[in-house]
């Protein structure tokens, strides 16, 4: 996630060594490196908190969104406050045992980010093709999260093993500086092709199948949209083809905030361990290139809860109870019109059906609430049986990625 190679920003023959106390990103990279772990701290810490203690979040998308806020609070906790100091400090203070664990972590918390990310957009995909699998699969999403981090754990392992401190004289001066870098001594191919592989696996191959799967996702809902009935179009139908497009838009938001994250950063690397010349023509341009993508990495570990806040009302309420000491209620109040007693099934609850036994003449209404919006719109559903009725409260389940979806609250 860092720069791994020499840390000294004038490399090239001819450039003079700049002192660090006489350069610029010696005060800023600090600066933004304690906003992004307060930032990342809080938010994330919000999310891994709401998760667990609430059960009716636990759903497929928000185990996977637990997964990666796990993984952005491990970097942020390990990682930012050793690497924040490599443009501050013109050697690596912190020793050898470090170095291995901020290497792996980084590399961890890369690979689980990355690799959630394929999975909740497959996940998305796949609940909208069949939104009622995920009713025979409710711990399939636990199971792909454990094999995430065994898979992340597993290709961190070099990181691990190799990473280490070295030594190094700067040239035409007595300057010796430590540095911190996963790459073996003697193996000179090591890190042009570890560089390309981590290209390849972190960045190149997700994106090429994650857009896969927004490709046949957008096939899908526009034929979804043309086959639906006639009766349902400007009703329940197309609220809920509304719902599932919101929803693989918020995917959607963490994939394109990833790929603007890491895209300097794979560039720089990429060029200076593939271009032979890349030493001799680094400068000025390519050393911010090197600072943007080495703040740029890092700020991904932080964004995705404000991205939440911003655009789930669900979320944004449990964050504002918990970081703003706002103790409102969390979930819109049923009208009881029709009834003695009103039940509300929430957007984020797993249960999916209510079965009422008394007064089998009665109507049914199902109002939908949408938070963050004061439209509301009514469907009436009834059903007479000698025995009772029986309710099917049927929810779109591409609707549990954030807790946005409709409000049903159930009056008899």
């Amino acid at each position: 996630m860092f720069v791994n190679h020499t840390l000294t920003p004038h490399n090239s023959s001819d450039s003079e060594y700049v002192p660090y106390e006489d350069r610029l990103d010696t005060y800023l990279v600090p600066v933004i490196f304690a906003i992004i772990f307060i930032v990342g701290v809080l938010g994330n810490g919000t999310l891994v908190i709401v998760y667990i203690r609430h059960r009716g979040m636990r759903n497929a998308p928000n185990t996977y969104i637990f997964s990666l806020a796990l993984a952005d609070l491990l970097v942020i906790l390990i990682c930012v406050p050793f690497v924040s100091i490599i443009y501050t400090l013109e050697s690596w203070p912190w020793g050898e045992l470090i170095c291995k664990i901020s290497e792996a972590a980084k590399d961890v918390s890369i690979g689980v980010s990355v690799f959630t990310l394929t999975a909740l957009s497959a996940e998305r995909y796949c609940a909208i093709v069949n939104p009622f699998r995920k009713l025979q699969l409710r711990k399939l999403p636990l199971v792909c999260a454990t094999f995430i981090w065994g898979a992340a754990l597993i290709f961190a392992a070099p990181a691990a093993i190799f990473s280490k401190t070295v030594a190094t004289q700067l040239d035409d001066t007595n300057i010796t500086i430590v540095y911190c870098t996963p790459y073996p001594d003697g193996w000179h191919n090591y890190p042009k092709w570890m560089t390309l592989a981590k290209a390849i696996i972190y960045y190149g191959l997700p994106l090429l199948v994650i857009a896969f799967f927004y490709s046949l996702m957008a096939q899908r809902l526009l034929a979804s949209t043309r086959e639906m009935p006639g009766a349902l179009h400007g009703g329940q139908g197309e609220a809920q083809a509304k719902a599932r497009k919101s929803v693989a838009c918020m995917v959607l938001i963490f994939v394109i905030v990833f790929f603007i994250c890491f895209l300097p950063y794979h560039a720089f690397e990429l060029w200076y361990h593939l271009d032979p010349t890349a030493q001799d023509e680094y400068n000025d341009w390519t050393h911010a290139l090197r600072i943007m993508g080495f703040c740029l990495s890092f700020l991904n570990s932080c964004v995705n809860p404000v991205a939440l806040y911003c655009v789930s009302g669900v979320f944004r309420q449990h964050f504002n109870r918990y970081l703003c000491c706002r103790r409102g209620s969390l979930h819109p109040t049923c009208s009881s019109r029709l009834s003695r007693t009103a039940v509300c099934e929430t957007s984020f609850r797993s249960t999916h059906r209510h079965r009422c036994n008394r007064n089998p003449t009665e109507s049914v209404v199902i109002s939908n609430y949408d938070y963050g919006s004061t439209k509301k719109k009514s469907n009436i559903i009834s059903r007479n049986s000698g025995d009772g009725v029986t309710i099917m409260s049927i929810r779109d389940t591409n609707d549990f990625l954030t807790g946005d979806s409709d409000e049903k609250c159930i009056n008899r």
